[in-house]
C-alpha cells in the first residue's frame, strides 16, 4: 500500500508536524510520498531529505530561521525571505528534488497569474521558500521571472496533488482555529494573523474529508503562527496527540480503503 502525507501551513505551529511524523514513525507507518504547502513544506523537505523529526527539530531551534531574514525595501513585503537560501543550503545541500530520499511536492501561488503552483522537479529551496512567503509580511520570491507568494493563499491542505498517487492518505493540519480559546486582539499583527487563519480554514475544511486519517491537534489554537520559541512544545503537542489517536489510525490502516474517482 502507498501511503502519502500532507503537510499544511501554519507558520511556527507547523512545528508541530514533525511530532505527528515521529508518532506515526513509531507505528510503523512509511511514506511513498509527500506534499506540502509553507511551513509543511518545510518539513517535507527536511523529511524527504532523510532527517528524522528530531533531527529537524534540532534543525528549527539551532538555525535562528528569523536572523537570517532581512528588510525588504522595495514595499512589496515586510521582509525578504530569499536571504535564507544558504542557511537551507546548509541542511540540503544538493538543492534538488530529484535527490530526496522520497518525491516532495511543494505548492505555492503564482501571483500574477493567481494560480497555484506544484513544484516537484529541479531547484528545491527557492521554491520550498516561496510556499513561506506570507502577503504582507514577505515580498514575493523570483523564480524564473515569476512572483510566487504563500500556497496556503489558495491550498493550504493540498491533498489534490498526490491523492491520485497513493492508496492511502494521511494529512496533517496545524492551522487550527480555535473559539474561545485565545486572548482577545490587541495588535496589529494579530489581526493580520487571524484574518489570514480565518480565510485560509475557510478553503481548507472540504479537503480534511478527502483524508483517510486527519490529524489536528486542537491545543495548537492555543499558539500563534510566529512562537517559534516554543518549538519543543508545539513538537510534544504534536506527538502526543497522534499517540492518542494509535487505536483510531490502526483500524483505519486495517479497513478496507474505497477511494473514488
Amino acid at each position: 500500500m502507498k501511503i502519502g502525507l500532507v503537510l499544511s501551513g501554519g507558520g511556527a505551529r507547523g512545528i508541530a508536524h514533525l511530532g505527528v511524523i515521529k508518532a506515526l514513525q513509531e507505528m510503523g507507518i512509511r511514506f511513498d510520498q509527500i506534499a506540502g504547502t509553507s511551513a509543511g513544506a518545510i518539513t517535507g523537505a527536511l523529511l524527504a531529505q532523510g532527517y528524522t523529526p528530531d533531527e529537524s527539530l534540532k534543525i528549527v531551534e539551532s538555525s535562528s530561521f528569523v536572523r537570517h531574514l532581512r528588510p525588504a525595501w522595495n514595499r512589496m513585503g515586510l521582509l525578504r525571505i530569499d536571504t535564507a537560501i544558504d542557511l537551507y543550503k546548509k541542511y540540503i545541500p544538493h538543492d534538488s528534488f530529484e535527490q530526496l530520499q522520497i518525491p516532495l511536492h511543494v505548492l505555492a501561488v503564482d501571483l500574477n497569474d493567481g494560480e497555484q503552483v506544484i513544484f516537484d522537479k529541479g531547484e528545491l529551496i527557492r521554491p520550498v521558500l516561496a510556499s513561506c512567503c506570507l502577503p504582507g509580511i514577505f515580498e514575493p520570491l523570483l523564480i524564473n521571472k515569476r512572483q510566487y507568494v504563500d500556497g496556503g493563499v489558495l491550498n493550504n491542505l493540498p491533498v489534490d496533488v498526490i491523492e491520485h498517487k497513493v492508496d492511502f492518505l494521511i494529512g496533517s493540519h496545524c492551522n487550527v482555529l480555535g473559539q474561545g480559546t485565545r486572548k482577545p486582539i490587541s495588535s496589529m499583527r494579530g489581526v493580520i494573523e487571524r484574518s489570514l487563519v480565518l480565510a485560509v480554514q475557510s478553503k481548507t475544511k472540504e479537503r480534511f474529508s478527502r483524508c483517510d486519517i486527519l490529524i489536528e491537534p486542537p491545543q495548537l489554537a492555543e499558539y500563534g503562527t510566529l512562537d517559534v520559541s516554543k518549538a519543543r512544545e508545539l513538537f510534544r503537542i504534536g506527538y502526543q496527540y497522534t499517540r492518542t489517536m494509535a487505536d483510531q489510525i490502526e483500524k483505519r490502516f486495517n479497513a478496507p480503503v474505497a477511494k473514488t474517482d
